[in-house]
């Protein structure tokens, strides 16, 4: 797979989850990339993602700031 398909494919499962109402929880930098955890604030309802392509890195990073920022 492509670095762009890779891309596509982790920011659509992003996409995903923050369009069913999750927030990002926690994240856990590694050398494989980073585990995001998601939780529905409807319950204890957690979803956990690995990222490993560093332009969805980027993208779950901007997405935590506005999270953040919004919930302030």
């Amino acid at each position: 797979m492509s670095e762009h398909q890779q891309f596509l494919a982790e920011r659509d499962k992003i996409d995903f989850f923050m369009q069913k109402g999750y927030r990002i929880h926690s994240v856990n930098e590694h050398l494989d990339g980073a585990t995001v955890e998601f939780v529905h604030p409807n319950g204890n309802v957690t979803e956990t993602l690995l990222i490993s392509n560093a332009n969805a890195r980027k993208y779950f990073s901007s997405l935590l700031i506005k999270q953040n920022s919004m919930g302030k």
